[in-house]
């Protein structure tokens, strides 16, 4: 007995037969995926490729706005925005010694979106006093960027011409010398802080937020001496302030005629590089895009323009050198202030 064959029925569309092969072969996987469970299906899902950034990023300065530092930094946030297609907010927190963007990068999710810069100053305030935050434990390094110079400042009419002046002064007026710095345990304040109590000469300290405040106090008489960074290069170039020393190795290209207190006989370099980071924990794909961003346009023109108004040059590290310098510069603060017995003593 003959079979009769089925009626033949409309023919199926070439793109649903390619598609039908194309989930055939799929299923192994599928499948595979499937026996994983819930949790590692939404592990595999996380592992998925994404786009950063998509929204705004918030760059955090623990500075008061209009100083040295925060001026580069929207410079460079302009540049680096450009690169990720998204806005880079630079938000201020000054205060604390520059230490208070650490509790914001310790309880920011690590998804790239929260960063902020690193100053010196957090590498040391774990060993003068108790914070609730590590600078190593709780950071994700992106990029190390640049570095500043410290010195010395007076008004320019002082009298105090030279170092050996204000060591003068406070011998013959105990306890009446006024010096500010921009805050207790800053390497401004560690470095005066050595060079008075080694000659057994009291002071008294100013403490301010940032340096802008800080500098226009000093210019009008209102301080008489002032330590800081780099941001008083300003003030000095318009003669309202006089620049009677510098912290570096070398001296400076921008002020050559200044002595520094290595060549003086103090056996004192310091120095501060600075960088930007994020929460612990940020993925690595996330940080290659944001050191990517930021590596390009800390060598825009405008960028390095601003930097040079403050004899600043370029110190960049990736995030794997930054990661290290950041980890010895940890170690050696901790030697510091054992040294100088700061433990316990900076609020």
């Amino acid at each position: 007995m003959a079979v009769s064959a089925r009626p033949p029925g409309p023919a199926r569309p070439a793109s649903n037969r390619g598609r039908r092969r194309q989930l055939l072969g799929m299923l192994p996987a599928l499948a595979s995926v499937s026996l994983l469970g819930p949790p590692a299906w939404g592990a595999a899902l996380a592992q998925a490729p994404q786009r950063f950034p998509t929204r705004p990023i918030n760059l955090w300065l623990p500075w008061p706005a209009g100083g040295a530092t925060d001026l580069s930094f929207r410079v460079l946030a302009e540049a680096a925005a450009r690169q990720l297609g998204q806005k880079i907010l630079v938000q201020n927190r000054g205060g604390a010694g520059g230490t208070l963007a650490m509790p914001i990068l310790q309880q920011a999710a690590p998804d790239g979106y929260t960063l902020a810069q690193m100053p010196q100053t957090v590498l040391r305030a774990p060993w003068t006093r108790k914070v609730l935050w590590d600078p190593i434990r709780d950071t994700t390094p992106i990029i190390q960027l640049s570095g500043v110079t410290f010195g010395i400042v007076v008004p320019a009419p002082s009298p105090l011409r030279n170092l050996d002046d204000l060591f003068a002064y406070a011998k013959a007026h105990p306890g009446s010398l006024t010096i500010a710095t921009n805050g207790a345990g800053t390497t401004p304040h560690v470095v005066i802080d050595e060079l008075f109590g080694k000659r057994g000469l009291s002071y008294i300290h100013v403490p301010y937020k940032g340096t802008a405040e800080q500098m226009i106090a000093v210019s009008s008489g209102q301080v008489m001496v002032g330590v800081n960074s780099n941001g008083f290069g300003p003030f000095v170039d318009s003669g309202r302030l006089r620049l009677l020393v510098t912290f570096g190795e070398q001296r400076t290209r921008r002020w050559p005629t200044v002595p520094t207190l290595k060549e003086l006989g103090h056996g004192i370099v310091a120095s501060s590089p600075y960088g930007i980071a994020g929460p612990a924990g940020i993925p690595h794909a996330v940080v290659q895009v944001l050191h990517d961003a930021f590596r390009i346009a800390m060598n825009d023109p405008e960028h390095l323009a601003e930097l040079a108004l403050f004899d600043q040059e370029l110190a960049y590290l990736g995030p794997e050198d930054y990661g290290r310098a950041l980890r010895a510069a940890y170690e050696h603060e901790r030697s510091v202030v054992d040294r100088l017995g700061l433990a316990g003593k900076v609020e």
